[in-house]
């Protein structure tokens, strides 16, 4: 059976697994699951994820919630040149540093800021916008000097940050003043593999 992954198109924590799956080339089953309908609330749906949030990853018998956890599950189990998570442990504690970003930083900043335009979340808008260009100005000057976040090479930590970076004009977010982040874009949107995620016009992407 294909891995299925439990998705919203606009959710950019969906499309970190749908990209990553694709990047890796492995076949998979997306599951839309209707948000604003809250099928997230249903006994079935809690019973994968009890805080009721996609993506979740069903693999035979193993379900996992979580998008990084499922980066870091996927890539342990179908990158068997480790590439994508290496296992030096000083190479993989840099990637977990960026994963620990997405998580924080860029949650609380483009994605949230992303949050107020496409969703009509009650957040502090400025103040996302705020975390963003602050999270953004710091990956900027990492990225001046090197193709992916970590070296040279693309890891998981790149696909964990791709989605709300690449969608955070929707957030009224400009990455105008980013050249290496935007370098870094189309470095990622040529990987062999890329799919993209589902825009929306709002915000400076209107």
């Amino acid at each position: 059976m294909a891995i299925r992954i439990h998705s919203f198109a606009l959710s950019g924590h969906s499309h970190r697994a749908q990209l990553f799956l694709s990047l890796l080339g492995v076949p998979h089953d997306l599951v839309p699951v209707d948000l604003r309908g809250g099928a997230h609330k249903t006994p079935e749906f809690l019973a994968l994820n009890p805080f009721g949030q996609v993506p979740v990853l069903e693999d035979g018998a193993t379900v996992l919630f979580d998008s990084n956890a499922i980066l870091v599950y996927l890539a342990q189990t179908y990158d068997p040149a480790r590439t994508w998570y290496p296992q030096e442990p000083v190479a993989a504690a840099r990637v977990q540093q960026w994963l620990s970003v997405a998580a924080g930083l860029i949650a609380f900043g483009p994605a949230a800021a992303r949050l107020v335009t496409v969703f009509g979340a009650k957040l502090d808008h400025d103040r996302a916008k705020a975390i963003a260009g602050g999270v953004l100005g710091v990956l900027d000057g990492q990225l001046a000097g090197r193709a992916f976040v970590t070296g040279a090479n693309p890891t998981i930590a790149d696909v964990s940050l791709y989605s709300y970076i690449a969608h955070a004009p929707e957030g009224e977010v400009s990455l105008e003043p980013y050249p290496a982040i935007r370098a870094w874009l189309a470095r990622i949107e040529a990987l062999p593999g890329f799919v993209p995620m589902q825009a929306t016009k709002v915000g400076l992407a209107a």
